[in-house]
């Protein structure tokens, strides 16, 4: 099965910085993909590379097999939700709809009118005068009716009440279940990720720090708690995301696919908040001896 998005060292600077760098990932179709990370990190620099939005300055990408925005048919599979989610603020909601309409080959009149009238929006309504939940569902709507392959969303409930965000992110859910495409979406809220996404990507730095199925990462990970010891003491199999220590005491959080049988150690799982907090929280140091390594 092709996959939803592969990408190869891939790495996009602005002037001087590295916005996104040395990014090696794979996401298979079929999932939901969420991506996690501090503001700066590199999320949206990716989603756009991926959208065809830009260009990249290394390595190389592919979206469901072809290359970002090559062409009619390549943009016929990918829809994008980006985060402002722009409208047209003076046109009407069936306006839109006949825009998506004459821009998309695969429209979808159906879905999209049968959202509307599920969401209690009239089309005669502008979209300036719509809330912020109006405006991002009705983005949303756009996006799905497209029918694409893989949609792509960039934090599109940052600026949402909650109530409204979980809306959002049920309406989502809905319809994967129903049209059985990939997503692939960023955001900074934890929550948002442990009701939806299947695939983690957690990016700090402008680098990717972990990747994987939801599921294996949780099996893979563990939390130990014991006597105080130094990290180059641990089996050399038990990879260090994070440390914390007392005068007596350590806490590690340590990935290894082998049981841990040291007897000093408490273990305890760790849920999707924790596996995250723990990537992101790793010292500044460690991640600039990395970019000092790796050219």
């Amino acid at each position: 099965m092709t996959s939803a998005l592969q990408a190869q060292g891939l790495g996009k600077k602005y002037g001087k910085r590295w916005a996104l760098r040395d990014c090696t990932i794979e996401i298979p179709a079929g999932h939901v993909a969420g991506m996690v990370g501090p503001n700066g990190a590199g999320k949206t620099t990716l989603l756009k590379l991926a959208t065809g939005q830009l260009e990249p300055t290394s390595g190389g990408l592919t979206v469901l097999g072809g290359r970002p925005g090559a062409g009619p048919a390549q943009l016929a599979k990918v829809g994008f939700v980006a985060q402002d989610t722009p409208l047209y603020g003076a046109l009407s909601i069936a306006d839109h709809l006949r825009l998506g309409a004459g821009l998309n080959p695969r429209w979808d009149a159906a879905l999209a009118r049968e959202r509307v009238a599920q969401l209690g929006l009239e089309l005669s309504h502008r979209a300036g005068k719509l809330s912020g939940g109006q405006r991002a569902q009705l983005a949303l709507t756009l996006g799905l009716a497209k029918r694409p392959e893989l949609l792509i969303l960039d934090e599109p409930v940052a600026s949402l009440d909650p109530l409204a965000r979980r809306e959002f992110m049920q309406g989502l859910m809905e319809a994967v279940a129903a049209h059985e495409f990939s997503v692939l979406f960023s955001s900074h809220l934890v929550s948002d990720l442990e009701r939806t996404c299947d695939y983690l990507i957690v990016l700090v730095d402008s680098r990717v720090q972990v990747v994987g199925e939801v599921d294996k990462l949780l099996a893979t990970h563990h939390r130990l708690t014991g006597p105080r010891r130094d990290p180059d003491r641990l089996p050399a199999d038990q990879h260090v995301v994070s440390a914390r220590h007392t005068d007596r005491q350590s806490t590690y959080v340590v990935r290894t696919d082998a049981p841990i049988l040291d007897p000093a150690w408490t273990v305890s799982t760790l849920t999707l908040e924790d596996l995250v907090l723990a990537y992101m929280s790793k010292p500044a140091l460690d991640r600039q001896a990395a970019l000092e390594v790796r050219p």
